[in-house]
């Protein structure tokens, strides 16, 4: 996608901002002092650290319609010394994918892990491609069969597990729906390798998985009851509610709050 003419601006005015406010000590620069007309960094000492013409990088700062790469604007994030809120702001402005989003498995911080362990309803959190990376002790009673196997991944346990049609109350439907909402909240990272692997295998792995995807359904994210047959302890209904913890949108934490009447 391209970017429009008031994103390009939007775009200069961030990097001229942040540029300004870097000193040469911040951006590793080595040498004594250097007196200076504006704050900051030169546009020449940031396209020298981005490995940029002068020339190229002062257009991206006055808006100019030219093109930048994804491995450029990783550069200029490094430089720069971008947060990871400022570097995905960097990316969505210039209308590009980062090409480190999504790179790396995921791992449940401290504090996330620590809000699953205190929430007395069911509780787990999923990464970037729906693996369960996190539960407190009454969701693996509920999900026995899905957290308590060696393979976590929500799609794979509701596609490929047998014992999943039984678990889910009106399967077909909860499939078709989970399929649309995952189709959603990765729909801009289509070129994520480990994303296109997993839904190259469900897709050989289950007809159903094929046929739900190529249908192209797209739901938001959504709450709502959820009905288990659960082993022991029958039909159970739970109101689930989903959030995304701040700084790490890579991550859902989902609670299950009930069991309802």
């Amino acid at each position: 996608m391209i970017p429009t003419l008031e994103q390009r601006r939007l775009l200069g005015a961030f990097l001229r901002a942040h540029r300004e406010r870097l000193t040469p000590a911040d951006a590793g620069i080595q040498g004594g002092p250097v007196r200076r007309r504006t704050p900051g960094l030169r546009r020449e000492e940031v396209a020298h650290l981005c490995g940029l013409s002068p020339t190229w990088y002062t257009w991206i700062e006055q808006g100019r319609d030219v093109s930048v790469s994804p491995a450029a604007l990783s550069r200029m994030a490094e430089a720069l010394r971008l947060t990871a809120a400022e570097r995905a702001y960097l990316f969505e402005l210039a209308r590009r994918r980062d090409p480190a989003d999504g790179s790396a498995p995921v791992d449940a911080p401290a504090a996330l892990l620590a809000a699953v362990e205190s929430v007395t309803a069911p509780a787990y959190v999923l990464d970037r491609l729906w693996q369960a990376c996190a539960w407190n002790d009454p969701a693996a009673r509920l999900f026995g069969g899905w957290l308590g196997g060696p393979d976590r991944n929500l799609l794979r346990y509701v596609f490929l597990d047998p014992a999943a049609r039984d678990f889910i109350d009106d399967w077909e439907n909860r499939a078709r729906r989970l399929l649309a909402e995952f189709r959603a909240d990765t729909g801009r990272r289509a070129d994520d390798s480990g994303l296109q692997d997993l839904t190259e295998e469900l897709r050989r792995r289950s007809q159903m998985f094929a046929r739900f995807w190529d249908d192209h359904g797209v739901l938001e994210r959504e709450g709502g009851v959820r009905t288990f047959n659960h082993p022991a302890d029958g039909l159970v209904r739970y109101e689930q509610v989903t959030l995304i913890p701040a700084g790490r949108s890579d991550c859902k934490l989902v609670m299950l709050l009930g069991p309802m009447a």
